[in-house]
């Protein structure tokens, strides 16, 4: 790896053109070019949070291949700075770079919790699991500092409603009072984002994420707890963790994982130019191995959107990796699995509302 070269604590390595404004971006690239050649620093590499408004925060979820129906984000943008994150793409909708500024320029939905009331307490909701991070980690760097995602946790504990939680952050053992509440009621399910053992790969392809040490005790605590966890083994990239498979389920079974899901690493839209920047700067020894090995999992692509093969992939390199999974799911998660979240008790905390009128 060049050091010298890499931005410390990022993932992206720079920003890239957004697709709507690239008038803009050009502009905005030549003032940094210019600060460069006269001596000056552009950019202190800090993080930015801005608060932003939105009338809904609920979204219905029309891809038929993500497991879940509906989603919830109280932040867009994410400090986390995965290299290989889908939800890059979505940050060009509000003006800013897919690169650098998804991870350096963070929009806070305070109001989240007053609008996910405002939706519970409808008469014609019917209660189905929100995944809290169905785009980005709900319990993020910003969470500690706005505490948004506990409050949302109260109103679904307030309301008996399910909930998910995708995360990669340590920081969701905080909420352990509440979690183990909705629990009780089966109203909560932890699933765990892992995905490697090694912590050299860890800081270079997720630089501001949990430690995978801590990852795993949080994966025993929650489970100690009584909270049900499944492990994301996502993504499985290609020749940098694919190797792991197989030792990475073993341990998130010892430390009371119920399940595994995986996907196959792809690079849609900017994706794809922001990651392929990235590998030649960390990785430039197998780079070209890399990228090739990626795109001979979608039919000579970085990028796929074909429904059903999108996170699965194709051809040799993805049947291996479906075939490992299939092993370790048979190895160590027999007799295993997710429960079903309930989604009765909100229907019958709204009538015993309604009665009192």
């Amino acid at each position: 790896m060049n050091t010298k070269s890499v931005i410390k604590g990022r993932g992206a390595q720079r920003n890239v053109p957004n697709r709507f404004f690239e008038l803009q971006h050009e502009t905005r690239q030549d003032f940094l070019e210019f600060c460069r050649k006269e001596g000056e620093i552009p950019d202190k590499n800090k993080t930015h949070y801005q608060e932003v408004f939105p009338k809904t925060i609920v979204n219905k979820v029309k891809s038929p291949d993500v497991g879940m129906q509906y989603s919830m984000n109280p932040y867009q943008g994410c400090e986390h700075g995965c290299i290989y994150c889908y939800a890059r793409n979505s940050h060009e909708f509000w003006g800013y770079s897919a690169g650098l500024d998804f991870e350096r320029r963070i929009l806070i939905k305070k109001d989240a919790p007053k609008l996910l009331e405002t939706l519970l307490k409808k008469k014609q909701w019917q209660a189905t699991t929100i995944v809290l991070s169905g785009n980005t980690d709900c319990y993020q760097p910003a969470e500690k500092k706005y505490e948004i995602t506990r409050q949302c946790l109260e109103v679904f504990l307030k309301y008996k409603h399910p909930v998910g939680i995708i995360t990669k952050n340590a920081l969701i053992t905080r909420d352990l009072d509440i979690l183990t509440q909705l629990a009780k009621h089966n109203l909560v399910g932890v699933n765990m984002s892992i995905t490697s053992l090694s912590e050299e790969t860890r800081r270079i392809l997720e630089p501001r994420t949990t430690t995978i040490k801590k990852r795993f005790e949080t994966v025993k605590t929650l489970s100690e707890n009584g909270i049900p966890v499944n492990v994301m083994l996502a993504p499985i990239i290609p020749s940098i963790n694919s190797h792991e498979i197989l030792p990475m389920a073993k341990i998130a079974s010892e430390s009371g994982a119920l399940s595994i899901a995986h996907t196959v690493v792809r690079l849609n839209g900017a994706i794809g130019e922001i990651f392929t920047d990235w590998i030649k700067k960390t990785m430039p020894d197998r780079a070209d191995k890399v990228l090739n090995q990626i795109a001979s999992c979608h039919g000579g692509t970085l990028s796929e959107s074909r429904f059903g093969k999108r996170m699965r992939g194709e051809g040799q390199i993805a049947k291996q990796i479906h075939d490992l999974i299939k092993l370790a799911r048979l190895k160590y998660f027999k007799n295993k699995a997710m429960p079903k979240l309930d989604v009765s008790l909100h229907e019958q905390y709204k009538n015993g509302q309604l009665k009192l009128f």
